[in-house]
């Protein structure tokens, strides 16, 4: 057994050494054809580092070929199977330029978009590459809008949408949470008017957004505690805003899972009204 595990050993590391000996062959040839089929056996095996070294040396002495073309999508491929979208987008974008009707204009678009949309960072932190992803994306629909990866893209933008839209729940639930404090509000206003106008904004740019139950509610519930903190020549409106709001809500969601707190807050502000009437 320690004889057979010792010659196991002994023929792994020559093959190995012979394929590294061969990959150090192939790198030091200037027999270009000879680059490119192993470049392209290279990246038919998964071996990216290795394909993209090579590769990166046929673009100029190919250039004006179909090889040139085809060298520089799986360089950008290259790099995208290693996850450095960054890089795979700038190949795959200067492919787009370069060849704008090429065999891989469709795909270097796609996965150029895609590798954006991969980058796009978590909701808590700024969003911008998220908005460079989603235009990206929206540019490849303008191009190809019948491309049977369409749905892919279209998938892709709403995960996005819902992204920025998480963003926008977040930083209104901030604002109601922060209630009666004003140490955020040197120049006047409140917190729970910033939480429905950054909710209702929310809505309106993602009107179908899967987060938009609980972003009404949000306004539901903000509305009424505006009313109920205010002094009492604003009060009375601010409650018949939260009653039309109540309509609103449950009209659009009437099995709501927030539907029992909904009916606590009309309650609550229909009987404020009364009384207000009363007097």
């Amino acid at each position: 057994m320690v004889m057979k595990k010792h010659l196991f050993l002994l023929m792994s590391s020559a093959l190995l050494f012979g394929a590294c000996n061969s990959y150090n062959e192939v790198l030091k040839t200037m027999d270009y054809d000879y680059k490119y089929e192993a470049a392209k056996e290279y990246y038919a095996s998964g071996s990216y580092t290795r394909a993209y070294q090579l590769l990166e040396e046929l673009i100029v002495p190919f250039k004006g070929s179909d090889r040139a073309e085809e060298s520089l999508y799986m360089l950008g491929m290259c790099y995208y199977n290693l996850n450095d979208y960054e890089t795979a987008s700038l190949f795959l974008d200067r492919y787009v330029k370069t060849y704008p009707k090429g065999a891989y204009a469709e795909l270097s678009r796609f996965y150029s978009a895609r590798g954006n949309y991969l980058q796009s960072p978590d909701s808590r932190l700024d969003q911008t590459p998220t908005y460079s992803a989603i235009n990206k994306l929206q540019e490849f629909l303008d191009f190809y809008p019948y491309s049977l990866l369409k749905e892919d893209v279209n998938d892709m933008i709403f995960q996005l949408q819902d992204r920025l839209v998480q963003k926008e729940y977040d930083s209104a639930k901030l604002y109601y949470d922060l209630g009666d404090y004003t140490g955020n509000c040197p120049n006047g206003g409140s917190n729970y008017e910033a939480c429905i106008i950054t909710a209702e904004n929310a809505l309106r740019s993602y009107p179908y957004t899967n987060l938009r139950e609980d972003l009404c509610m949000m306004v539901l519930r903000a509305r009424y505690e505006l009313a109920s903190k205010s002094v009492e020549e604003k009060s009375d409106d601010r409650y018949r805003e939260t009653i039309d709001e109540y309509y609103g809500f449950t009209n659009e969601f009437p099995d709501s899972k927030y539907i029992k707190e909904a009916n606590h807050i009309f309650k609550r502000s229909k009987a404020k009204v009364k009384n207000d009437e009363k007097n």
